[in-house]
């Protein structure tokens, strides 16, 4: 599974963090920072993160 964030529609509203924390962190300044290449195990809590995010910045790929 590969993950991209497009961090110019991204407003680092942090639901993805909420719904994926393993996945999507935000840094001490309040941006949001992912891992590209989590594991397989992660699939369904990253698939709700890219439904709840509210700019839809999230793509998840095989």
């Amino acid at each position: 599974m590969h993950v991209t964030v497009d961090l110019a529609k991204c407003q680092d509203h942090g639901q993805c963090a909420i719904a994926a924390p393993a996945v999507f962190t935000l840094n001490d300044d309040g941006n949001l920072e992912y891992d590209g290449n989590p594991d397989d195990s992660e699939r369904a809590y990253v698939e709700d993160a890219a439904d709840v995010c509210p700019v839809q910045a999230i793509v998840v790929e095989d």
